[in-house]
């Protein structure tokens, strides 16, 4: 859509910040096993990253360039086909408030905690005033009716996008921002940090 090519000129700096912060972070090496549950090779190219991703996702690959270092497979976040630990890192970016309801968002973050020695997540926060899957500032805290009724013509998305009723219908329902409290309880024990923009929170990242 003209709208996220728009949206990732501006956004594609603060990525790419990001994923060098995860490096640092992290310290991925160079034999160690990463999944990334809802990624594709977008944000590992940012950072030029060259050793081996699994690349999961709900749909099977199409029209993503295949690389050498990425292994794309199907499956469902909220119950991984993996063993314990199996993986050295499991990665997520901007994925787990689109799993749909509270029970399966902490599902999603049960499967990750459980799969990973270390986990990496990264989600917007519900307490920032600007949506950015809307485009949109403040539209996020109206009621989900609302949000139904208003996005098509009083959102940015909308008026670029023009999605449909059903599209919006269910992209509405799909999407839930998590707050700080629910980051918490989802992620017992994990270290929750604060990303700052203008200084509010704007999206909290899960690690160890």
């Amino acid at each position: 859509m003209l709208i996220h090519k728009i949206l990732n000129v501006i956004i594609v700096p603060f990525r790419k910040k990001r994923m060098e912060f995860f490096l640092r972070e992290i310290n991925p090496q160079p034999l160690g096993k990463i999944l990334d549950v809802g990624g594709t090779p977008y944000n590992w190219n940012l950072i030029g990253y060259k050793n081996e991703v699994v690349l999961l996702n709900i749909l099977p690959h199409e029209g993503v360039p295949e690389a050498n270092n990425f292994i794309f497979v199907t499956g469902d976040g909220t119950n991984l086909e993996y063993s314990d630990n199996q993986f050295d890192i499991v990665f997520s970016n901007s994925v787990i408030e689109h799993v749909g309801s509270y029970q399966k968002q902490k599902d999603f973050a049960r499967e990750l905690c459980r799969v990973g020695t270390k986990i990496w997540l990264q989600t917007p926060a519900r307490e920032f005033f600007f949506e950015p899957h809307y485009v949109t500032p403040f539209i996020h805290w109206l009621p989900k009716t609302w949000q139904k009724r208003l996005l098509r013509n009083f959102s940015f998305w909308g008026i670029i996008a023009r999605p449909s009723r059903d599209y919006i219908d269910a992209f509405v329902d799909q999407t839930r921002l998590l707050g700080y409290e629910e980051m918490v309880e989802f992620f017992p024990g994990k270290r929750i940090i604060r990303e700052k923009f203008l200084f509010m929170t704007k999206a909290y990242i899960v690690t160890n």
